[in-house]
């Protein structure tokens, strides 16, 4: 059968287009390609065009590097990077170090965090920002904007400061929406440590990465939004449902605002990888599964495990 547009837009998800759909044109496959890579790259962000063309081989769409290279580029994507330029640097912006390896959240309003995704619409896209609370999960403020200068994200993190007071430590990427003065001016006028993901680890952030997987998986790319007053609404019954009825297994299966509301349940680490490694490996290598999430709140990001 042909795959339409709004099929694509509305039903594309990591494993549920093969081989045995039809498509008619080399428009709709383009389409169907640029939708695989999508959903593929949401979950896994570290993919480049070498890891994709494998992926797209797979699910029995074989193309070459250059296609995918091509495709990649209209979306803006790039391996380890969160989606088109929205975590571009800018040279004349000062860059924190990064405070959170090794580091227990015990309570809420510890440690926060934000970052920047896309939305493909079709036409063009749309791009999302949020503050969540790493101890619970739970997301303070969003907001959605067709462009991706600074103001969207201020208004996200004031917003959070006027809904639930101070954290002790905020963390972002380099990307030149969090490193503006405007930014940066916020937190330290309210004397709130800044904390930045190195380059090149996507998993700094990891609690933020996994809302954007949860975003877009049990929402987005089911519905098909096709336009921003549409995305608007839709993004806000989601967020109401993630915080208040959506269970997280990390969490025992409680909600991020139970979490929130008690202090209790919730929790996260970011293992040092230089200090710690040896303890969780013990010595040996594992699996994937045993030292990525070595239980509910402790998370391994060295990269040599991978």
């Amino acid at each position: 059968m042909a795959l339409t547009r709004q099929c694509l837009l509305a039903g594309i998800t990591r494993s549920t287009v093969y081989a045995s759909h039809v498509v008619d044109t080399p428009d709709e496959l383009e389409l169907l390609l640029l939708a695989l890579i999508d959903a593929e790259y949401t979950l896994h962000p570290f993919y480049g065009s070498r890891k994709m063309v494998v992926h797209l081989g797979k699910v029995g769409y074989p193309v070459n590097r250059k296609r995918v290279q091509r495709l990649m580029r209209i979306l803006g994507l790039a391996g380890m990077a969160p989606g088109p330029n929205t975590s571009c640097p800018h040279p004349q912006h000062k860059i924190y170090p990064y405070l959170l390896r090794g580091v227990n959240v015990t309570r809420p309003n510890q440690v926060w965090s934000t970052d920047i995704t896309y939305i493909r619409l079709p036409r063009g896209f749309a791009y999302l920002t949020a503050v969540i609370d790493w101890y619970s999960r739970k997301v303070l403020a969003w907001r959605l904007s067709n462009t991706l200068d600074s103001e969207f994200c201020v208004d996200c993190l004031e917003q959070s400061l006027r809904s639930y007071g101070i954290p002790d430590i905020f963390n972002t990427d380099q990307g030149c929406q969090f490193t503006s003065e405007a930014f940066t001016g916020a937190l330290k006028l309210n004397g709130i440590a800044i904390s930045m993901d190195g380059r090149g680890r996507a998993l700094d952030n990891i609690f933020v990465e996994r809302l954007w997987r949860s975003v877009k998986h049990e929402d987005v790319y089911l519905k098909g939004y096709v336009d921003m007053p549409r995305l608007q609404l839709g993004l806000a019954e989601y967020f109401e449902f993630y915080n208040t009825e959506r269970p997280h297994q990390s969490l025992g299966d409680l909600t991020p605002i139970e979490v929130y509301q008690t202090g209790s349940g919730g929790g996260a680490r970011i293992v040092d990888k230089f200090k710690e490694r040896k303890p969780f490996l013990d010595g040996k290598p594992k699996s994937k599964a045993e030292t990525t999430i070595l239980n509910s709140t402790d998370y391994c990001l060295d990269q040599w495990v991978h």
